[in-house]
């Protein structure tokens, strides 16, 4: 019989041209960009190698194919280029480009030691999934799952890569609070029942700079959104100050974080705050004669206005002290809608209408970077069965977003991509079509000649290659 390449199913023709379709296009892979930029970003900035630095390795070197940097990078790199699944890499481990991105000497995968694994350079699902699954307690005795995550190492690496991001301490900085909902589906521990998002969940704590994530720690959804903030920010501030003494530091959050034990705990560490205040009957009544003024207004115009009142306010019992509230009376063409913020920074630094306007309204752009890591880099993929394995995903999904923030921040300065979402960088940057040819001296990346974004590319490459550290943002 003779063979045959094409396609089963009849391919509708284009005018009088017949359309055929062969598997005959050599090895080719849909992530020729990531292969190219992660990599050159990762050999200098080394995020990826500096959080691979958290777990303890326990395995005989002697009988291992891959490193621990392996497994960490393999993943981390799956996650930016957009395979949630561990699943994925059962496929993934075919492709050279991504095996040459993680760093495998044999891209091809051809000199595997078992001739079951041979042509697959990379780790399947089964051995990915131990860095998830081990137990903090193991080591060389233990049977199959023996490395070890240092949860706490991991932690520090965030707070670590936003210091060294700095060659020059800033004088200022704004530390955006926020938790969120992750749904669960499934009998995970810490499973419960949130009645506000409606369903059952765990309630990740978010803590940011900028773009710059510092700290992403899962909780259960059974307790108050601020449950564990003062602890997380005495770490990230100590450390703050342990290299910039004279920085001034910000606390940004919703009405969630509003709580005299957070309040209290940064006016005796003079950090400052601007934090969200939930509406009541007292505060109301107070706002009331600017309300009335703003309906006036709005009444005049036809547009909405925006009238401001400073003044000093205490609750009936829980907070310890009288503070600083601004509040805002706002009369849409939808009705009244009054907002208020207490703080600890002086009138003399802000008015009431920039305090509330340019200084609270600001932190709208955490949430911005909590939806990119959330709907582009699977933080909520945390299907795992312990709450151990599940801030392990929550983690690499962490780190996924740290290097893409990296790509950004270095590489697309200057470009029309620089504020450009992660989704947005994965489709017009990474995923590139590409034949990967691997000879005894030279891996050959042969990109699409029909790719409509080369110049971009080129420029972002440049930026990234350049030796001049590149301005950061904050």
């Amino acid at each position: 019989m003779t063979e045959c390449n094409r396609v089963a199913s009849p391919l509708h023709p284009l005018g009088r041209r017949e359309v055929v379709a062969n598997f005959d296009g050599g090895t080719i892979t849909s992530d020729g960009g990531g292969a190219i930029l992660l990599r050159e970003l990762e050999d200098r900035q080394g995020i990826i190698r500096r959080f691979a630095e958290c777990f303890t390795d326990h395995r005989d070197p002697e009988l291992i194919e891959h490193t621990v940097y392996d497994l960490v990078a393999q993943r981390v790199f799956g996650l930016a280029l957009g395979y949630e699944d561990l699943n994925d890499h059962d496929t993934l481990r075919l492709d050279p480009a991504l095996a040459m991105l993680v760093g495998k000497d044999d891209p091809t995968g051809e000199d595997r030691a078992r001739t079951r694994d041979q042509g697959k350079a990379l780790a399947g699902k089964s051995t990915l999934n131990r860095l998830e699954l081990t137990p903090p307690g193991a080591d060389e005795s233990s049977r199959y799952k023996k490395i070890v995550a240092s949860c706490e190492s991991i932690a520090q690496v965030f707070l670590d890569l936003f210091l060294a991001a700095y060659p020059v301490p800033p004088q200022r900085i704004v530390l955006d609070l926020d938790a969120t909902d992750d749904p669960i589906h499934g009998n995970q521990l810490g499973r419960f029942f949130h009645g506000y998002y409606k369903n059952y969940c765990y309630l990740p704590l978010y803590i940011f700079c900028g773009e710059h994530l510092l700290c992403a720690k899962l909780r259960p959804s059974n307790i108050d959104a601020s449950a564990g903030t003062t602890d997380e920010l005495r770490r990230i501030v100590t450390a703050l100050r342990a290299k910039w003494p004279a920085v001034e530091i910000v606390i940004r959050g919703d009405s969630g974080f509003c709580r005299d034990a957070i309040m209290d705990w940064c006016e005796r560490e003079n950090v400052g705050f601007i934090l969200g205040l939930a509406k009541n009957s007292r505060l109301t009544a107070l706002l009331a004669p600017e309300m009335q003024q703003a309906k006036e207004q709005f009444e005049k115009t036809a547009e909405a206005s925006r009238v401001f009142k400073d003044f000093e306010y205490q609750t009936l019992d829980s907070w310890t002290r009288a503070r600083r509230t601004v509040g805002k009376a706002e009369h849409l063409s939808g009705g009244p809608n009054p907002r208020f913020v207490v703080t600890s920074l002086s009138r003399e630094s802000f008015d009431a209408a920039e305090l509330y306007e340019k200084q609270y309204c600001a932190r709208g752009e955490m949430e911005n970077r909590i939806k990119e890591q959330k709907l582009y880099l699977f933080a909520d993929r945390t299907s795992s069965h312990t709450m151990r394995a599940n801030q392990l995903r929550l983690s690499f999904s962490s780190l996924a977003y740290t290097v893409l923030a990296a790509l950004r921040r270095h590489g697309l300065a200057g470009t029309e991509l620089e504020s450009a979402r992660c989704d947005t960088i994965r489709l017009k940057l990474l995923k590139i079509g590409a034949q990967v040819q691997v000879t005894v001296r030279k891996i050959w990346i042969s990109l699409s000649e029909a790719y409509p974004y080369r110049k971009i590319f080129e420029q972002v490459l440049a930026n990234i290659c350049r030796p001049a550290p590149m301005p950061l943002r904050c």
